[in-house]
């Protein structure tokens, strides 16, 4: 039980590796919070955590919006009286436009994309944070990506929002060491589900090629030659937000089968 006892929030819990995580992390013996915009998204994750023996909670919020994420961390403290593990997991999709193409419609979604990775991140850390220093310590884990590390055409809003997340934890990580408060990322690279499938069809498609041959050339570009999965990622949190990484703080923790190495 590496989270036995524990509070954990996750903010940004979708139906993917959201989901996942506060599953894993109630078997782990956390209570747990979930924040997103989707209510009935965060009902289903809550009910998932409930059947796993542990108090849940769903606060839909947007976390982009001060007032949503002050309310988040009220009903956090009002409910368990403490936060003892935050992970910042909201990201949104990228809508795959190159920058030189953005009318203002594009340029709009670039700005809503890097305040919702970068400027949320930035407001849970303030409104959590402050109950962790009060309390002697807490663990935050930010969920960035391998493309914060290599950008990618028709992705910048995507990168610039997860690179924003790194350096974020790692001033973060510097401002709350004195007070017994971790701040770490873990960069996701690929991660197995349909969307992946999609893609790979989709790019398949246009080379005239499989989607297995697609896939392949893929997998073998991977040192590991796997597709991490969502437990996978899910892992990596649990494992930075326990005891058992006590002396790690501003560190990135990669989990991409080994596709890039940093």
């Amino acid at each position: 039980m590496m989270l036995d006892g524990k509070v954990a929030v996750i903010a940004g819990a979708g139906p993917g590796l959201g989901r996942t995580l506060a599953v894993l992390m109630a078997r782990e013996g956390a209570d747990v919070a979930v924040a997103a915009r989707s209510a009935d998204v965060l009902d289903a994750i809550a009910a998932e955590v409930a059947a796993e023996g542990r108090a849940a909670l769903a606060v839909p919020a947007d976390v982009s919006r001060p007032d949503d994420v002050r309310r988040l961390a009220d009903a956090v403290t009002g409910r368990f009286g403490r936060v003892d593990v935050l992970v910042n997991a909201a990201f949104p999709g990228s809508h795959r436009r190159a920058v030189l193409d953005m009318d203002e419609e594009h340029l709009e979604r670039w700005r809503a994309a890097v305040e919702i990775a970068t400027y949320g991140t930035l407001l849970t850390c303030r409104y959590l944070a402050p109950h962790m220093v009060a309390a002697g310590g807490g663990s935050i884990v930010n969920v960035t990506s391998m493309s914060s590390r290599t950008g990618y055409a028709g992705r910048s809003d995507y990168a610039a929002g997860k690179a924003g997340v790194h350096l974020l934890s790692h001033c973060l990580a510097d401002e709350l060491g004195p007070s017994g408060v971790r701040v770490n990322c873990v960069a996701p690279g690929w991660i197995a589900s349909d969307v992946l499938d999609d893609w790979m069809r989709t790019r398949a498609a246009a080379e005239g090629v499989t989607f297995e041959e697609i896939r392949a050339r893929d997998v073998a570009a991977m040192a590991l030659r796997r597709i991490a999965t969502e437990e996978d990622v899910a892992r990596a949190v649990i494992f930075l937000a326990s005891d058992q990484a006590r002396s790690t703080t501003g560190a990135t923790l990669d989990v991409n089968g080994g596709q890039l190495f940093t």
